[in-house]
């Protein structure tokens, strides 16, 4: 349930932001991480039609920027945190 309001919630994302926009998720689980590291490598590639090669490709909505984890003296001072993943991405400008 958690992880279906997870891709719910990401797939939402989509249509606030605006170019430039930013979506920041830190996941504290594999799974979690799991469904945010998709959706973000899904989105962030231009996607071509195999049934009409010669058209053009349904732009990328995000390109990932940043895969950052807690380093050594932030698990030192919150051991809590050694699980944590933050995944940055930035909406695109994506053409009307």
């Amino acid at each position: 349930a958690e992880l279906e309001e997870l891709q719910q919630a990401l797939e939402a994302s989509l249509s606030v932001l605006r170019p430039g926009g930013r979506l920041v998720v830190i996941s504290f689980h594999s799974l979690e991480d799991r469904i945010v590291k998709q959706f973000i490598a899904q989105h962030s590639k231009e996607v071509y039609d195999r049934r009409a090669p010669f058209a053009a490709p349904q732009p990328m909505r995000l390109k990932a920027l940043a895969r950052i984890k807690p380093g050594a003296a932030e698990v030192a001072a919150n051991p809590r945190a050694r699980s944590a993943v933050m995944r940055v991405a930035e909406r695109t400008e994506v053409p009307a």
